[in-house]
């Protein structure tokens, strides 16, 4: 199956084709648009890609799949539809997650927030905030999607209801937000966050997205003669179960980071939780190393290969020659287990639509600190959801001798 087939079979599973009296509209695949489809004796899109090559597209692909006609002997023709998969909805449970989800929020965060220790201030003047008061602010305050000004009034009504003694000003939390040493204990936040679906997530999925930021790079473009400027992103790698998608591992880097490299710390951190079964992933991700670290920790790793991969030569281990083999040879059965990966595209858009695309912080550290908030957000979201989809009752820190997180960290200034 080369590229444009697999693009076209993703399509026909997780778009709607609709049948009108001109032919097929096909969503695009980045959202833009429809395109027109004709099947038949001459196949015809109206996308760029097939008014260039002639050739079938993903689209036309798309609709195949979704019709395939079966030819009898005596001359008659069998056309079998191929009807979109849905999910039910756990209506009841949905419902009491949402209502409920504010308050519930509170809680959970207040209780993960208890395992963090202040280190002893090592300076004088006015006593620090706690950093248990600073991380519950700062989590309500990107959960609320409202500036740092317009959050004073939540956080002193949680201030109110018992949630902290004292909730830190705006310029305390900008300040926190820009303290490096923050960024390991939101990590560790978050993988603790995802610890209460051990018994639930065993296969994962990996991916990267970007958030944008209000920050620029600006360069004088010699062959124009003017100035250009381009706003800067910053990258999330994640690790997402995909029956839940909890995330359980993430990376924060800058653009131009390259996906493969961070595959294999994602893995690891979510063993120490979780045990592996399946871990999907895209082509970016592809590399023997990666294959090698799944299959350490006893799982498989279903990354597919790239077209001018072989299994073949001396220079391939027995496992990258077995995969390679799967991947061409038992084609549905590897996708199968790929398409699992659909689901932290879920979890990328389940972030983004709730607490938004783009980070307010001006300053690099602040904004990788402004993007874990955002998923740690999303955790505890999706462990509300748990609750009253599966019975769960969260608890923290049950696998540690002292709820201590902050122990890594300098003292803050």
């Amino acid at each position: 199956m080369e590229a444009r087939e697999e693009k076209g079979l993703q399509i026909a599973a997780l778009s709607r084709i609709n049948k009108t009296d001109k032919g097929y509209l096909v969503p695009s695949q980045t959202g833009k648009g429809l395109y027109l489809v004709n099947v038949g004796n001459e196949p015809a899109c109206s996308c760029p890609d097939f008014e260039a090559r002639h050739l079938p597209c993903k689209h036309i692909f798309a609709v195949e799949f979704t019709i395939r006609r079966e030819e009898r002997p005596d001359g008659t023709t069998i056309v079998t539809k191929t009807m979109r998969v849905t999910y039910g909805q756990n209506w009841p449970a949905y419902n009491m997650a949402q209502t409920h989800e504010q308050e519930r929020f509170a809680e959970l965060l207040r209780d993960l927030c208890e395992g963090i220790s202040t280190p002893p201030q090592e300076r004088r003047g006015r006593p620090s905030h706690p950093l248990s008061a600073v991380v519950f602010g700062a989590a309500c305050k990107v959960y609320s999607t409202v500036s740092g000004r317009r959050a004073m009034t939540d956080l002193r009504e949680l201030q109110a209801k018992g949630y902290m003694v004292k909730a830190p000003s705006y310029n305390s939390l900008f300040d926190y937000l820009e303290n490096p040493a923050l960024t390991p204990l939101l990590k560790s936040l978050i993988e603790e966050s995802a610890s209460p679906l051990r018994a639930v997530e065993t296969d994962f999925a990996v991916d990267s997205t970007g958030f944008a930021t209000t920050t620029y790079d600006r360069w004088f473009d010699h062959k124009w003669g003017k100035v250009r400027s381009e706003a800067k992103w910053v990258k999330a790698h994640l690790m997402c179960g995909v029956t839940t998608n909890i995330v359980t591992s993430v990376e924060v880097t800058p653009t131009e980071t390259a996906d493969a490299p961070q595959f294999a710390g994602l893995v690891q951190t979510t063993a120490h939780t979780f045990p592996i079964r399946e871990v999907s992933a895209d082509k970016a991700y592809s590399s023997r190393r990666n294959l090698q670290v799944v299959n350490a920790l006893g799982g498989i790793a279903y990354i597919p290969f790239k077209n001018r991969t072989t299994g073949l030569g001396h220079s391939f281990d027995g496992l990258w020659s077995r995969m390679w083999h799967c991947y061409n040879f038992n084609r549905n059965d590897f996708l199968a287990h790929y398409h699992k990966r659909s689901n932290i595209e879920s979890t990328n858009f389940m972030i983004k639509a709730k607490f938004g695309g783009s980070v307010r912080s001006k300053t690099p550290t602040a904004q990788v600190n402004e993007v874990l908030l955002k998923v740690l957000c999303h955790n505890i979201c999706v462990l509300i959801s748990s609750v009253y989809e599966l019975g769960l009752e969260p608890t923290f820190w049950n696998n540690r001798a002292e709820p201590v997180v902050a122990r890594q960290m300098a003292p803050m200034g």
